[in-house]
């Protein structure tokens, strides 16, 4: 379990086959000097198994199904990652519950540079577009970040809109989106602050409303009541 609090960037140092995946080597430092052989440490949000280690790099197999899923599927020898070791029992939460299981990829689709902050508007797959809310949670590339916009909710038969989000902006126009912004600190510390336009990102909700989703798909559907009559 982590809590989507960047302690490193490091580096993906050599990429070899393993069988249908890959061993990858990472340089990190700090993650490196007490890592131990079958320890989870989040490699830009990809919960992955310590499976040999140096001084300033450790060793990781990535399986098929995370290359096909994961924006790590992409990465070659240079690619800067983002790191973080498993929370201790005890500590501060300090982001939020981050699990290290991506859910899905989305592609930078704008970047707006401010004075301190910057703002990144990020695609988000359809199956996750329910799961993102404004001010809720997300993890980007394994950093907690709150959404500070989202694209409206498709409309619903009445004509009204399920969830507003950015006044002005239609969830199914050029897809669905969320917006996250970026403080002075997440720039410096994390891999986002050299996140370009174009750009695939690791993506993962909110434990809390994918449990929610799945609750309510086992609820039976209440039969609507016959018109003019009450249920």
């Amino acid at each position: 379990m982590f809590t989507g609090i960047i302690e490193e960037i490091g580096e993906i140092t050599a990429i070899a086959p393993s069988g249908d995946g890959w061993r990858l080597t990472v340089r990190a430092p700090k993650a490196a000097a007490d890592a131990v052989h079958g320890e989870s440490i989040a490699v830009s949000g990809v919960c992955l198994t310590v499976v040999g280690s140096t001084a300033d790099t450790f060793d990781t197999d990535v399986m098929k199904q995370t290359l096909d899923v994961a924006a790590i599927g992409g990465a070659t020898v240079g690619t800067r990652v983002n790191i973080e070791k498993a929370m201790p029992v005890g500590a501060r939460l300090g982001g939020h519950i981050v699990q290290g299981h991506v859910d899905g990829v989305g592609e930078v689709l704008e970047v707006r540079p401010g004075a301190q902050w910057s703002v990144l508007r990020v695609s988000l797959p359809d199956d996750l577009a329910p799961l993102v809310v404004d001010k809720g949670s997300i993890s980007v590339d394994g950093t907690s970040l709150t959404v500070s916009a989202v694209s409206a909710a498709p409309s619903t038969s009445s004509g009204t809109q399920a969830d507003s989000g950015t006044q002005g902006d239609s969830g199914t126009q050029d897809g669905h989106w969320f917006e996250i912004s970026l403080i002075p600190e997440t720039l410096a510390a994390t891999t986002l602050g050299t996140r370009a336009v174009g750009d695939r990102v690791n993506l993962e909700t909110d434990i809390l409303a994918r449990h929610v989703e799945r609750l309510l798909a086992f609820r039976p559907t209440t039969a609507a009541a016959p018109e003019g009559g009450s249920r």
